[in-house]
């Protein structure tokens, strides 16, 4: 509705100037019949000129209206559009408790996951105190043994109350511990640089269960 309002009202004021020019041109209308067949078409030529001239000045005024109406109304729309997205930023990221809330979940349940995996180890290496690395290793399944828990503090001694619990052995090992704590993630595997050491203590715990 608003484009046909614009619509009419230019093809209103264009027509009103064509009016005006045309009108003001008819006195030079009423001497053309004095004149020659050249001087007719001359004084016709320069009447429509002068008419064109004009009327174009007035589309020429509309279109500038026109293109500044709608550069404003496009940055209008761009600038609303903005808060839109801050809005919106708002509402997902900048709630910090929401967020706060989420990775707590998150780190409930990896650690849930993380301690269900603790029985399923061959060895658990400890530090003794202060941290604790649950190993697991399958001859013929498996590349290198995996870490599939560890932890510190308050978590490293519930790693070893599960251990213990479910008859894997607790096998202190200082630097061991502290290089597989720093280097491996949960799930990963052992890097090449402690084979070594981890074979040393994997073939100590199969002698104690050929002991057993």
């Amino acid at each position: 509705m608003a484009e046909l309002v614009k619509g009419v009202a230019k093809l209103a004021l264009v027509g009103y100037m064509a009016y005006i020019s045309i009108k003001a041109e008819t006195g030079s209308f009423a001497r053309l019949t004095d004149m020659e067949a050249a001087g007719i078409l001359v004084s016709i030529g320069s009447s429509s000129f002068r008419i064109l001239l004009k009327t174009s000045g007035v589309l020429v005024a509309l279109a500038a209206l026109d293109y500044g109406f709608q550069r404003w109304e496009l940055e209008k729309s761009l600038s609303m559009t903005r808060h839109e997205v801050k809005e919106e930023f708002k509402e997902t990221e900048g709630q910090p408790l929401i967020k706060s809330r989420v990775r707590s979940l998150q780190r409930q349940l990896a650690k849930k996951r993380m301690m269900q995996d603790v029985p399923k180890a061959t060895a658990v290496i400890t530090n003794p105190t202060h941290l604790a690395v649950a190993l697991r290793y399958e001859h013929g399944s498996m590349r290198a043994p995996v870490v599939v828990a560890k932890g510190a503090g308050l978590v490293a001694e519930r790693i070893k109350d599960i251990a213990r619990t479910s008859g894997v052995p607790l096998i202190e090992n200082r630097p061991l511990a502290q290089a597989l704590w720093k280097t491996v993630e949960i799930g990963k595997e052992i890097p090449a640089s402690l084979f070594k050491a981890v074979a040393e203590v994997l073939a100590y715990v199969y002698r104690l269960r050929v002991r057993r």
